[in-house]
């Protein structure tokens, strides 16, 4: 058995925003992605998979039946099959490995399923994000559940706030364009949980409140509309506020090694670096309009092109 493939993902725009009602927009990453299958090969991946499955099993036996139910006969006898989920997503990067697992177990078990192929009302999108949110809250404490919702669609997402979102198109990418949005690798594993509670715990301040409010999340926003209608002057102008605004304000979400690298960016204008999901790891989202400067600039990091314009 080998199940249908999900997708890693990238929030281009809008972490922490989202949090607080905030813009946000989300994109397929499809060089990564993970399947279900069964194997009686015994690989360690294989076995420590199987062993989380299980846990994550005895956790959906748990939630609201009024919210979702769950076919976990057939799933723990898969499970005792040596049922795993197959994933060159890396954990902890910030790119969507749980959200991808919780969309494979929600299109194999889940009964009553919304499928992909159905009209996709605004009621049955807010019906999957609330499922999929405390599905995958067994991973990180509390989910949003738009990570699942991304790779279960597998189509970019446009958030306008907490109770509206929709599928939405973005610009094509030319073959010949010099801008690009890149992932750099910070060679370690980000944490999502204590970066999320290290962020609630500074909007306890009334000053960090009004930043987030008047500054960061305006630029993010902007962010969102210059990029989908493709105005990229507004764009990076946008980009850089928003770049410096991080550097200051959500230090404890920048590895240290990467602080002097993400002010070289706004200083040179080469490129501006941006968190990718809730940081403290993991992958780090960067944006220039002329890639070969950036990889110049960069040629001590690997960079992962993910978008070009």
């Amino acid at each position: 058995m080998k199940g249908p493939l999900f997708y890693a993902k990238i929030l281009l725009f809008g972490e922490y925003g989202i949090i607080k009602d905030a813009k946000g927009l989300s994109i397929p990453y499809n060089f990564y992605k993970g399947a279900l299958k069964i194997t009686d090969t015994d690989t360690e991946q294989a076995r420590h998979s199987n062993n989380k499955l299980n846990e994550f099993a005895d956790y959906l036996q748990e939630l609201d039946a009024d919210l979702v139910k769950f076919n976990l006969k057939q799933f723990r006898t898969d499970l005792a099959n040596g049922l795993y989920f197959d994933s060159s997503i890396p954990q902890g990067y910030g790119i969507g490995s749980s959200g991808a697992l919780v969309a494979a177990i929600y299109d194999r078990y889940a009964h009553d399923k919304i499928t992909i192929l159905e009209n996709l009302t605004r009621d049955k999108l807010l019906s999957l994000k609330k499922i999929f949110g405390q599905m995958e809250s067994f991973f990180h404490g509390k989910s949003s559940g738009l990570d699942p919702l991304n790779s279960f669609l597998s189509l970019p997402i446009l958030i306008h706030s907490n109770d509206n979102l929709e599928p939405t198109g973005i610009p094509s990418q030319p073959q010949s364009g010099n801008g690009a949005v890149f992932l750099l690798d910070s060679g370690m594993m980000g944490e999502t949980a204590p970066m999320v509670n290290k962020f609630m715990q500074n909007m306890e301040s009334p000053v960090f409140r009004k930043m987030i409010k008047e500054q960061f999340i305006s630029y993010s926003d902007n962010c969102v509309d210059h990029f989908l209608s493709g105005d990229i002057k507004s764009l990076f102008g946008d980009l850089r506020r928003l770049s410096k605004i991080v550097l200051t304000h959500f230090k404890p979400m920048i590895p240290k090694k990467f602080h002097s690298l993400w002010k070289k960016g706004i200083d040179t204008n080469a490129y501006y670096l941006k968190l990718c999901g809730s940081g403290g790891g993991g992958y780090i989202l960067g944006f220039t309009q002329d890639i070969a400067k950036a990889q110049s600039v960069l040629k001590e990091h690997r960079l992962e092109v993910v978008y070009t314009f």
